[in-house]
């Protein structure tokens, strides 16, 4: 079978670099060329994990990169070294990992943790610090402390390592452990499964029999109220049982207005701890340690470069280290500052600026054509009270004031009327698309950098 040739390899890569944004991985260095044949290029990955996540994120970024270099139209097949037939009587959708010895049911999936999500790899800040401490205490003394344990906070900065890693440490400690870590739309799939196959039993013994049950992105329990209803029995019986429970979501528990009062209840009786976006130091120390666990040397500028110029979560900077890393692999150079301001500056995003209480009152005041003063006022009629949710609306998504905060901005209200007001807002944009379309506006014009 004709393989690739290095050039064209490394022209598509390039291209892959400078269009990938968000969704290059750090191991996409170790991707390898196979062959192109018959319009078809195969792509070797490190392993199933790798393979499935190339498939539903980057199929089109590769097949787009490689129709470009060839300029014929070419089609992308990723393969593994790895056995792709495992027989495995798992629901379909499987994310999840499990670890267990006497499971039965739906079925014992052993797909590997992500090997680089373990603790020696988390970096501290004042960003997650009571996050990463918690998470450490319950890996030794799962069910004992902070049960449940619920992690909030935007996508990319570290929830899902932690999940990772607390589970992992699990294993290392009792390999003989029942664990399964996965997201909650894995979660919803095999409930959904479990009844068309009339295999409740079987769903709800492989649930309820685990030793730490680590569920990750739990908004999407939202608009499914019969897997609510099982979540909340689930969780009974592995609270009762005294066993580890382990929650991430984009947004704290309090703020989710689309779930059962019940569930949200639960999910505070444990230690519901927030992760922020990391702060310089916190970013840098971040990037040298990755460079470290993947054996990239990255010199001080580039990594003070990287820092800098990206601000927004881990991910994203694991992502600048790679196509720092690759493009310096494809074009034979050196890892320095020119190559990195190359590999990032063709695709870096405008920085959106610190967002205050008082843009948010200037677009709205614009928008709905109300006074800034009847805003801040104890008036309540509805061309009035409406814009003000908005404000508290766009000020609990967009700044990181706290509840009270936002409340006394708008006439000394207190944080029952901001949490009423989210929800209130949200509940009208899942059915109000137009709505929806205006407050993603809203919140673009006010992000927008000066």
């Amino acid at each position: 079978m004709p393989t690739v040739d290095r050039e064209l390899w490394q022209k598509i890569i390039q291209q892959v670099v400078i269009s990938g944004g968000h969704i290059i991985r750090p191991w996409f260095t170790e991707l390898q060329p196979l062959a192109l044949d018959n319009g078809l290029l195969e792509i070797q990955v490190p392993g199933p994990g790798e393979k499935d996540y190339c498939q539903k994120h980057a199929t089109k970024l590769f097949t787009d990169a490689a129709q470009g270099a060839t300029g014929r139209l070419v089609g992308i097949c990723f393969l593994t070294d790895a056995s792709e037939a495992n027989d495995i009587d798992e629901p379909d959708g499987g994310d999840a990992t499990w670890r267990s010895d006497r499971i039965s049911g739906l079925g014992k999936m052993s797909a590997a943790f992500q090997d680089d999500y373990v603790f020696k790899t988390f970096v501290t800040g004042p960003c997650n610090r009571l996050a990463h401490a918690a998470s450490l205490a319950i890996s030794e003394l799962p069910g004992t402390v902070y049960n449940p344990l619920f992690l909030h906070g935007s996508s990319g900065l570290g929830k899902t390592h932690l999940l990772h890693a607390i589970c992992q440490k699990v294993v290392a400690d009792k390999p003989l452990a029942q664990i399964a870590v996965l997201s909650c739309e894995t979660f919803v799939n095999h409930f959904i499964e479990a009844v068309e196959k009339g295999q409740l039993q079987k769903f709800r013994y492989l649930y309820r029999h685990l030793d730490v049950l680590a569920v990750d992105d739990i908004q999407f329990l939202a608009n499914h109220e019969q897997t609510q209803e099982e979540f909340f029995h689930t969780f009974n019986t592995l609270y009762q049982d005294h066993k580890q429970i382990i929650i991430s979501g984009d947004r704290s528990p309090d703020a989710m207005a689309s779930l059962e009062e019940r569930l949200i209840s639960r999910f505070q009786w444990g230690l519901v701890t927030r992760i922020d976006r990391p702060c310089y130091e916190t970013r840098l120390a971040i990037i040298h340690k990755k460079a470290r666990f993947r054996n990239i040397r990255l010199p001080d500028d580039v990594a003070c470069f990287i820092a800098g110029s990206i601000d927004s979560n881990t991910r994203e900077l694991e992502g600048a280290i790679a196509k720092v890393t690759m493009l310096s692999q494809v074009t034979g150079r050196a890892v320095d500052l020119p190559l990195a301001q190359e590999a990032l500056g063709s695709s870096m995003e405008p920085k959106k600026r610190e967002v205050t209480i008082e843009d948010i009152l200037s677009a709205v005041t614009l928008r709905y054509s109300v006074r800034l003063a009847d805003l801040q006022s104890k008036k309540r009629s509805r061309s009035i009270a409406f814009p003000r949710q908005i404000c508290m609306y766009l000020a609990r998504n967009l700044t990181r004031h706290s509840l009270e905060e936002i409340g006394g901005y708008f006439g000394g209200r207190d944080h029952t009327t901001v949490l009423h007001a989210n929800r209130t807002i949200e509940a009208l944009c899942s059915n109000d698309p137009h709505l929806q379309g205006t407050l993603e506006r809203l919140s673009q014009d006010i992000q927008a950098t000066d």
